[in-house]
C-alpha cells in the first residue's frame, strides 16, 4: 500500500470538488481530509487572528493506494484539478 498525502489551500467548494474527483478514480483503498485544527493554533495566543494569519483554509488530504503507479494518475488528476478550481496542492511527505 502506498500513501500520498497533501495540503490544498483553497475554498470548501474547491476541497469538495478535489475530494469527489479523486473518489472517482478506481482501485483507491482511502480519500480522507484529515485536518487536525490544533495544529493550526499557535502556543502565543496574542498574535492569533492577525492578518498575515487570516487567508485561504489549508486543507489535509490522505489517499493510499494499492500501487505506485496509482499515485501516479493521482497526481496527475490532482494537478489537473488543482488549474481547473484555481487552488494550491502541495505535495508532503508527513502532515
Amino acid at each position: 500500500m502506498s500513501i500520498l498525502r497533501f495540503r490544498v489551500t483553497g475554498s470548501r467548494d474547491a476541497v469538495d470538488a478535489i475530494v469527489a474527483r479523486l473518489n472517482s478514480i478506481d482501485n483507491l483503498e482511502r480519500v480522507e481530509e484529515v485536518d487536525d485544527e490544533i495544529a493550526d493554533m499557535r502556543d502565543d495566543s496574542s498574535s492569533s487572528q492577525l492578518p498575515d494569519d487570516i487567508g485561504a483554509p489549508m486543507r489535509r488530504i490522505l489517499v493510499e493506494t494499492p500501487h505506485a503507479s496509482t499515485n501516479e494518475h493521482v497526481h496527475d488528476v490532482l494537478e489537473l484539478a488543482a488549474r481547473d478550481l484555481d487552488v494550491a496542492v502541495e505535495f508532503v511527505e508527513r502532515f
